[in-house]
């Protein structure tokens, strides 16, 4: 027979590991808390770059202003049609060049400039299409050669300032002033798993850009911009 003692150790010992089990439980929970935590950080902060990267450009597509300067053949009629019809042809697919991190191009355009590298400040016309429908541009509502600008920083992040999109930003890498390129833009470097209006999540877009001029001086723009 056991005596109370005996019967009281035993009760104490098995009362003893419920707090360590406990411990363990707690301390699992919160290291998969923090990873969960950490995780959800990290997709925030790429959805929020992207959301700005989105913002930067329908405000750009949103405001209206004179025509720029850079092109000067909207004043005759046959040159504004051929413009037209040149900016809306079709490209196949294997046509286009591979570019850097995923992204394939074709110059519709090749400029005879200067040549946009990273970390110079550039002003662009853009135009963003899925499935052949434009539905964010630079050029909106003041005919094929108006609207106002993008300017942005080659190279800055997507959500800082001076960013873009960051398929725009890929995209202008290695055009020279005066170009017309037409880039098709996987979803890592577009909207990603974001749906942003019509287009569904992990869609690949399209983005028409023509490279208008690089800042070289700390004078400005010759045009106004919509600045990133």
């Amino acid at each position: 027979m056991q005596s109370l003692a005996q019967k009281t150790g035993t009760r104490a010992s098995g009362w003893a590991s419920a707090p360590t089990r406990r411990c363990v439980c707690v301390r699992a929970s919160a290291e998969r808390s923090r990873h969960s935590s950490s995780a959800s950080a990290e997709e925030a902060t790429t959805r929020r770059a992207l959301l700005a990267g989105a913002v930067s450009l329908a405000a750009a597509g949103a405001v209206q202003a004179p025509p720029a300067q850079a092109l000067e053949y909207t004043t005759d009629p046959l040159n504004y049609k051929k413009e037209l019809a040149r900016r809306r042809r079709k490209i196949p697919e294997e046509d286009f060049k591979e570019g850097e991190r995923g992204i394939k191009y074709y110059d519709i355009t090749e400029g005879g400039g200067a040549e946009a590298r990273v970390g110079e400040r550039v002003a662009v016309h853009y135009d963003v299409k899925w499935r052949n429908i434009t539905f964010m541009t630079s050029r909106q509502g003041m005919g094929v050669t108006g609207g106002t600008p993008l300017g942005f920083n080659v190279g800055q992040p997507a959500g800082e300032a001076g960013g873009t999109l960051p398929g725009l930003d890929v995209g202008v890498r290695g055009m020279r002033v005066g170009g017309l390129r037409r880039c098709l833009v996987p979803p890592e470097l577009g909207y990603g798993n974001l749906q942003v209006g019509e287009i569904p999540p992990n869609s690949t877009i399209t983005i028409d850009i023509e490279l208008l001029s690089i800042k070289t001086n700390p004078l400005g723009y010759r045009t106004k911009l919509v600045e990133g």
